[in-house]
Formats: structure tokens, sequence, C-alpha cells
């Protein structure tokens, strides 16, 4: 199929340009002025914003918590995802049993992925535990086309400080890159220690048990731990905190040149104060870790973004069911499965918030779509409007409508952003060469999108 975009606000790495783009076999064939082509499909952009299709390298489907298993799976996640304009995800992986080799752990989630999702996709693999073969098994991920490992400091699968070292020194080795969660466990465990002896178990004590502090802490001893081993990749994924940004942005200045800022669509926009001005039953959708944080920290996080301190805008798309999992548990945090649904929302919220702020769309299209994809190993094909790359495209119209659960296609049965009032609303999204959503209607189907092998450049 043949598609020729007109006359549209055409969001290019460097510039915004009013362009037409031409579309075949899947790839861009042509940008550029007043193109004259014939095509099956002819799309009229006036007065629209042509962007890439978002890259959302931080998701969680299907995401298997023992008591809990995250409600999308990669057919309803993706779904929700396309409805955003978010063309490609690569989805953090969960845990197996003990001893469970990284290529099992892999194996697993192309079992219950093939065949599933509408737009494409990637996994990030994922360490529990160190052990010799294990380490070994880092660079046989990346010739299968999986250049990324998530560790933990805190949870169940926690490592080590000395455990860390030997991952990041395999990482220098062999070239892939290291994915964190920074959470400091010992402090944390000790706070909700303390809660949970003093009956303090409503939701804001979710967050005053995770402080600033914390995040901060470890994302300190990471970076000092990855100058020890040779300025590996390092990727400290939804940074939440200004203390947190001020200690990536000390380890630059200290020499390391290999360490990205993630952060995440809800630390932009959303504050404790859904904790501690809301009813429990209320509070309790908002658990996540790290949790929201303070107004300050917004700000701080967007001044990282103006900067060029911030790398990503990711979701930690993570949603379970609100009347079944979140709301018998509005009275016990400790209980309540941590993680909220956000794949859908990201790019107009984004792009909403950063208008508000005169944030150039070139600053914004850089967090959601190129720098992801680049990072990630997806730039080849996707991330920039480019001749010869994939045509996964977002159209946008400059208008405004109010997000509701009752206009979501994720399977939760809440959205975080309720009542949010957008500046732009998805109109069309194009994924390899295909429209699967237009002004007439929804065209994604079961199994549309494929596995990408992604090599880091």
């Amino acid at each position: 199929m043949s598609i020729l975009i007109k006359n549209g606000t055409v969001v290019l790495d460097e510039k915004i340009e009013n362009l037409d783009i031409y579309i075949e076999d899947e790839k861009i064939k042509k940008i550029g002025k007043n193109l004259d082509f014939s095509a099956d499909k002819i799309i009229d952009a006036k007065d629209k914003i042509v962007m890439p299709g978002g890259v959302d390298v931080h998701t969680h489907m299907s995401l298997d918590l023992g008591k809990f298993v995250a409600c999308d799976d990669f057919y309803t996640g993706t779904i929700a995802a396309s409805h955003g304009a978010t063309t490609t995800i690569c989805d953090h992986i969960g845990a197996l049993e003990k001893g469970a080799s990284l290529q099992k752990l892999i194996d697993h989630y192309h079992d219950i992925a093939d065949g599933k999702a509408v737009i494409d996709y990637s996994f990030h693999g994922a360490m529990y535990e160190v052990n010799n073969n294990l380490l070994d098994e880092i660079e046989d991920l990346m010739d299968e086309g999986v250049p990324s490992i998530k560790i933990y400091s805190t949870y169940a699968g926690k490592l080590e400080d000395d455990e860390i070292l030997r991952v990041l020194k395999k990482a220098k080795e062999v070239g892939t890159i290291i994915c964190v969660h920074c959470e400091n466990d010992g402090l944390i465990k000790e706070l909700r220690k303390e809660a949970i002896e003093a009956g303090n178990l409503s939701p804001k004590y979710h967050a005053l048990t995770r402080p600033n502090e914390s995040e901060a802490e470890t994302i300190n001893r990471l970076a000092y731990l990855s100058k020890v081993a040779g300025d590996p990749k390092l990727y400290i994924v939804h940074t939440s905190t200004k203390e947190g940004l001020y200690e990536i942005k000390a380890a630059r200045a200290r020499g390391l040149k290999n360490i990205y800022c993630e952060t995440c669509t809800q630390y932009l926009v959303y504050d404790e104060s859904k904790y501690m001005d809301n009813p429990n039953e209320e509070a309790v959708k908002y658990i996540c870790a790290p949790p929201l944080r303070k107004k300050a920290d917004i700000e701080a996080l967007w001044d990282g973004i103006k900067n060029g301190d911030v790398n990503v805008i990711a979701t930690d798309h993570c949603p379970f069911i609100y009347q079944s999992e979140k709301k018998p548990y509005a009275d016990d945090f400790t209980k309540a499965p941590g993680g909220i649904p956000g794949v859908e929302e990201r790019m107009e919220v984004v792009l909403s918030e950063g208008l508000k702020r005169n944030i150039p769309l070139e600053k914004l299209t850089e967090l959601l779509c190129k720098n992801p994809a680049k990072i990630f190993g997806f730039s080849k094909d996707k991330g920039s409007l480019e001749e010869n790359k994939d045509a996964d495209i977002g159209i946008f119209s400059k208008k405004s409508y109010t997000i509701r659960e009752n206009n979501r296609h994720s399977k939760c049965d809440y959205t975080s952003y309720e009542g949010y009032k957008t500046k732009v609303k998805v109109d069309t999204v194009i994924s390899r060469g295909k429209i699967i959503l237009d002004q007439d209607g929804y065209y994604g189907k079961e199994g549309m999108g494929k596995f990408i092998k992604r090599k880091l450049r």
C-alpha cells in the first residue's frame, strides 16, 4: 500500500517544516515539498503535527508478580499503545524460577508475545541473580538482538553491590547496556518496618517510606560502581527526583560519558498530593515505585528536559485492575500491587505539558522517539522521520479533549490521567506503512507487530 501525507507540520530531527511524506512498502520513500506521487491513500495533514511513531522503552506487559499479573498482555497493551501513537515498545521482562537462564526468560517472553502484538516490540533481558554462566549469557543475548539487561537494587530479585559490579564489568567488556531500578533497599525496608509497627498503612506512607534520598543514594552508588567498571553503558530507569537527577549530572561532571537518564510521564505531571489529599480508595490507584514526588521534583525534571540532562521519557506501564487488585488494599499500601497504566497517554500528555512550557516539538520528539530508539538499538528503522526508515508515524490534531477511562483502550479499569485536558489529540497512526488508526476507525490486528532484533551502534 502507498500513502501520501500532504501539507503536514513535519517534525524532523533538527527542525519543523511544512512537508509531504510518501510511503510505500512499509518504508518512508520520500520527504519533500509538493510531492507529486500517485498513492492508494492521500492524507491531508494541514495544520496537524506529523511525528515519528513513539518508542516506549519501559513497559511491563503480562508482568507476573506471583499474586498479581499485570492486566495488559502484548495484545491489549499494544492496542493501547497504538491508540496513543506509540508504534514500538521494549518490555522489561519478569522473573521465572531461581536459576533460570537469561535465555529461558527471553524464550518465555517470546512464548507469551509471539503472534499477539499489534505494533513492533522487543525485550530487555533481566538478571535477578549473578553467576558465571549468567554473565556469559549477556553476550549471547546480544547476538539474539537483545543488547540490554535490567537489574534491580531492591525487591526480591535485587543484586548486591559486588554482583552489580560484576554485571557492569561484563557490560563494559561486551558492549551491552545495563538498565537499573535505583532505590535503596535497606532504607526502604527500615522505613516500611517502622510504618507497619506504627499502624501507618494508608497510601501516603507508600511515598513516605520511599523518600527522595533512597533514589539519589542508589544512583550515586551505581555511578561510582560504573566508574570502577570502566564506564559501561548505564541507563537509570524512571528517575523521579531532583536529587536523583543531580547525581546523574554530577556523575557526568566527574567524567562518566555513558550514563543515561530516563523519566516517566507520571513524574512530569502529578505529585504526592495524589496520596496525601485523596481518600485511600483513590490514592491507592497511584501506588507505583518510585512513588509520585513533590512539585519541586516535577520542575527539576522539566528543567532537565530543557537542558538536555534527561534523555528519555517512557511510561513504566504496569497496570492492575483497580476494583479487584488495587481497591481491596486501599488501607494497606504494603499489600497493593505497585504499578500504574500509562502507555496510551504518554505522547499526548507529554506533548501537551511540553507545549505549555514552550519546549520545542523537536526536543519532545527527541525524548519520546529518537533517543530511546538510538540508545537501545532501534534507530536503523525507528525513531525519526527519514527516508528509508520504517513508516512509523503519528499525526496529531491541535485540539483539546479530556482523557477519561471510557475513552481508553487498556484492559485496565482506570486511567492514571482521568480528567486531564490535552492540547493535542491523536488523529492518525501508521505502523510500518499500514494505517492502524484514523478518524474512521481502528484497524490494528493481533500479530501485526514483529519482534525487532536490536543492535547497538
